[in-house]
């Protein structure tokens, strides 16, 4: 192993895949009520006892990684003479951005000689477990830590993020998008196609009515311009995996990915989703 990988539970990477790749994991965690939740390892937050807090109107909110859990983990790893990558959970969605520069920073003061990157992937959900996927391939196909994060870069600037979320309003009470892009989505059965832009944020792409064309959309939309070099596709659902499945099956129809995975989000993003979330991920030819 050329370097230690360390991610958040934001990536909606599985445990037993987390712990054989050795992937070192940190959780934010998720507040019902007066009750806080963690969202990695044997007690983590189970989605179906979230939607139901959530159905019944409990109020929730996560809560980001603090820089004191970051340097405690980085110091663990450089001690042991390890380069560290930690890829990020978007910085244009959380502070757990910066609390890893703080404590990268405090780590050095400690330890100069330590060699920590903490990368911003600009990304979300499968988008950055995605990359995590990416990057473990090329730790285990032997590139150093230069080369991976040469490659990783052009990797993030072309990934494509597309969702459908059911109940804007969950977004827009958490600040992700504006409250009026929240209310065009409840009107006339109006169903807003959100990408994740340049800077990490969500936005607005298109107004699509009824949820058969904003799906029909989201799979256009993502296998428009696919990289052949990665015909992969991660479909990422809140709630029922029904509406994921029939999604598989339009992107089968097309025969451009060879590879097509389904996957929970994690509890963090279905706390401010909610039900119904739809999340399509790829690698494109072209920028984000």
């Amino acid at each position: 192993m050329t370097f230690q990988i360390i991610t958040d539970s934001t990536a909606d990477l599985s445990q037993s895949y987390l712990d054989a790749q050795h992937i070192a994991t940190l959780g934010m965690t998720v507040t019902i009520g007066e009750k806080t939740y963690e969202t990695i390892g044997a007690e983590a937050l189970d989605n179906a006892i979230l939607l139901s807090e959530i159905k019944q109107g409990k109020k929730v909110q996560t809560s980001q990684i603090n820089s004191g859990q970051f340097a405690e983990l980085f110091k663990k790893a450089v001690s042991n003479g390890e380069e560290v990558l930690y890829l990020a959970f978007s910085s244009g969605l959380s502070g757990t951005y910066q609390s890893a520069v703080i404590a990268k920073d405090m780590v050095l003061e400690e330890i100069p000689e330590a060699k920590i990157t903490v990368f911003d992937t600009l990304a979300a959900a499968s988008g950055e477990g995605f990359l995590v996927e990416e990057v473990v391939k090329l730790r285990d196909a032997g590139k150093s830590l230069s080369e991976t994060l040469e490659i990783l870069t052009d990797l993030s600037k072309r990934l494509r993020s597309w969702f459908m979320v059911d109940d804007l309003n969950h977004l827009a009470r958490g600040g992700r998008i504006p409250k009026a892009v929240a209310l065009v989505g409840t009107m006339a059965n109006i169903k807003p196609v959100l990408d994740v832009d340049t800077e990490g944020k969500l936005r607005q792409v298109s107004k699509v009515r009824g949820k058969k064309k904003a799906l029909k959309t989201l799979v256009d939309n993502t296998l428009d311009n696919i990289d052949s070099n990665y015909p992969k596709v991660i479909i990422a659902y809140s709630g029922s995996n029904e509406i994921a499945e029939q999604v598989k099956e339009q992107i089968l129809e097309k025969n451009i990915v060879k590879e097509i995975a389904i996957r929970p989000l994690s509890p963090t993003i279905v706390t401010h989703t909610g039900d119904g979330t739809i999340a399509l991920f790829s690698i494109s030819l072209e920028k984000r």
